[in-house]
């Protein structure tokens, strides 16, 4: 049985989807100005996994994960650059494929795209206007009336009254209330712009995903996602679009994950403490990144320095190692009713606990480390493969590829076998000048009856 926290009720809940075997779930993805950053990872990661285990649980899961490619930052972006908003979009969504890619993710069922449900956009707002939950305003912008919604604020727990006794808010004398939010952007020159029943202009970032959610999920669905920075206004914002508009529950469990701080401060450009995916990828494999992640908790917060990420690199090591020169029993469904799998699946089952599910893996490894039980080690292989570890080939991930400046897999093993000739010649001056040879270019020699291996340190 699933349990998860629910946001919106701040306690954890019994999943218990819409329709039985299926689930619905929105996740609020990329704004493709710039290449995702490591606080983008975490939430990536996050919803793969979960989408990883309600299909492992059995249901049949719509995950749909939106893209915004008409907004603010797009349009300054690509004006800095001096190329078309639809260029900067179409490479910045390629740099996030490559390096969702890399960070083993699969695709979700759908990724939408904001432009492509322009008019899904002016239909709920023309609804909106209809039920007297948005105004057009003089400047040709259009507006939601917060205060025509009973129930904004129920997901973060801000009151209108507490956001204006509390909160600066700018002041703009074509809003009715300071927390009315733009539904719809009145044409400015240069800008892209599509014509409405409100003049030309373009929408406003929290309908697109009330449109884009209700185009592919209907106008009830299970979850909605993102990360906690998401709560508000975004998605306090949403909730009241959509149950305005539809007058309807429009998610019944929303999940958040926690953010990543570096060196146990926020991540910022302006703290020189911002690193995209791609910059870490430079120094660290995209395995080792996905299981720094997947080892915390997603609603906890995880603090990302080069050492814990080394530590996590040793503690996939530690995995593969186990797996490593094992002829395994072909894949076949995971019993649940084994102790460990029983263990990892009711670790799963609460609330996603991923950190749980990694321990177990470890006292599998240590099983498998000391009895050679290939039973064992399938189970490892597979429980790994539910969070998106340990499925290439052992020794493809301990050797690597040589990375620009370090020695090659074929200098390598001509130097192994330099030492080996030189033992047998009981050169053993030799021999350990070719090994601290080797430990000086980062390579660890693992000397057994059956010969010597080697990985990367």
């Amino acid at each position: 049985m699933l349990n998860l926290y629910n946001t919106l009720t701040r306690q954890k809940e019994v999943f218990q989807p819409i329709e039985a075997g299926k689930v619905k779930m929105y996740v609020c993805g990329m704004t493709v100005y710039d290449r995702c950053h490591i606080g983008h990872a975490r939430m990536l990661t996050a919803f793969d996994v979960i989408s990883r285990w309600l299909s492992v649980s059995g249901y049949q899961v719509n995950y749909v994960r939106n893209i915004t490619d008409i907004d603010d930052k797009i349009i300054k972006r690509s004006a800095e650059r001096g190329i078309s908003a639809e260029a900067l979009v179409a490479e910045t969504i390629a740099d996030m494929h490559a390096d969702t890619d890399a960070l083993g993710l699969l695709r979700p069922s759908f990724e939408p795209r904001a432009t492509q449900h322009i008019q899904g956009m002016q239909d709920i707002i023309d609804t909106l206007i209809q039920r007297g939950k948005a105004y057009p305003a003089a400047n040709g912008d259009v507006y939601y009336a917060v205060r025509e919604f009973p129930g904004y604020g129920k997901l973060s727990g801000k009151t209108l009254d507490n956001l204006r006794a509390g909160e600066r808010v700018e002041v703009d004398s074509n809003k009715r209330d300071p927390h009315d939010f733009v539904l719809w952007k009145a044409a400015k020159p240069g800008e892209p712009q599509w014509n409405s029943p409100w003049g030309a202009g373009r929408p406003g970032w929290h309908i697109e995903c009330s449109a884009m959610s209700c185009h592919h999920l209907g106008e009830h669905f299970d979850i909605h996602g993102g990360g906690e920075d998401l709560q508000f206004p975004h998605h306090e914002n949403e909730i009241a679009q959509s149950e305005g508009a539809h007058g309807q529950q429009y998610a019944n469990y929303w999940l958040h994950n926690g953010f990543i701080n570096v060196d146990g401060e926020k991540m910022s450009k302006s703290l020189g403490n911002f690193f995209t995916i791609r910059e870490v990828l430079d120094h660290f494999d995209g395995e080792v990144i996905r299981f720094f992640i997947v080892r915390s908790h997603y609603r906890s917060p995880v603090n990302f320095t080069d050492g814990i990420l080394n530590d996590a690199k040793q503690g996939l090591t530690r995995l593969y190692t186990a797996l490593r020169g094992l002829d395994l029993p072909p894949a076949a469904a995971i019993d649940w009713t084994q102790p460990l799998a029983a263990r990892f699946k009711a670790a799963m089952d609460d609330d996603f606990g991923t950190s749980e599910a990694v321990a177990l893996l470890f006292e599998l490894a240590g099983e498998v480390n000391r009895t050679g039980d290939l039973a064992q080690a399938r189970l490892l292989k597979d429980l790994g493969g539910v969070l998106g570890l340990l499925q290439r080939d052992p020794e493809q991930f301990l050797q690597g590829e040589a990375a620009a400046g370090q020695i090659s897999a074929a200098e390598i093993e001509a130097l192994i076998q330099a030492r080996k000739d030189a033992r047998a010649g009981k050169n053993w001056a030799e021999s350990d000048r070719i090994r601290d040879q080797l430990i000086a270019a980062g390579i660890v020699l693992e000397d057994s009856a059956a010969g010597t291996t080697w990985r990367r340190a």
